[in-house]
């Protein structure tokens, strides 16, 4: 699994283990207290064979909880920050309409769309299915099934001064 080299204003760092597979436990409850201590990103990992040295390599691609302005007590993102009053406006019916559909299809709202799928529409100003299908975890389904209707709302609602909506 790859580890991108930044997401949104936080920066991705690494960090490697090795674990004995003989006798885990010491290195086991570092990986642990490291885990714990920071948002994990993914983990890879690999036996390396090597009779009783047998070991396991991890490398942990991380942010720290705390790093950057995205990041809030909880972990999450706050969009009122990260977004300027219109792009969180536009954030909001997309919330909404999202909310709509959950409601009528009787699923989770993530289910649909995430917060950080609805706020990279709003930052790269999609109004395209194209646009939509480069944001991360768009895939072909969500695009044929909510991709329309999202987009109908982001093109009523230009983000860029003096761009008329576009029909």
């Amino acid at each position: 699994m790859a580890c991108t080299a930044d997401q949104g204003l936080e920066t991705m760092k690494y960090r490697f283990f090795s674990v004995l597979a003989s006798m885990p436990a010491e290195e086991e409850e570092a990986v642990n207290r490291f885990c714990a201590e920071h948002r994990v990103i993914s983990v890879d990992k690999q036996l390396i064979q090597a009779g009783e040295r047998s070991f396991w390599a991890l490398c942990i691609c991380y942010m720290d909880k705390q790093a950057g302005p995205m990041s809030t007590r909880k972990n999450r993102v706050d969009y009122r920050e990260v977004l300027n009053d219109k792009e969180f406006s536009l954030f909001a019916k997309l919330r909404d309409l999202r909310k709509t559909l959950a409601e009528q299809e009787g699923g989770p709202v993530y289910a649909i769309f995430t917060n950080e799928q609805l706020a990279a529409m709003v930052q790269q100003h999609a109004t395209s299915k194209s646009a939509l299908a480069q944001i991360d975890g768009i895939g072909p389904t969500r695009l044929e099934k909510y991709g329309e209707a999202f987009l109908n709302l982001l093109r009523q609602h230009p983000l860029d001064p003096g761009e008329a909506p576009l029909a």
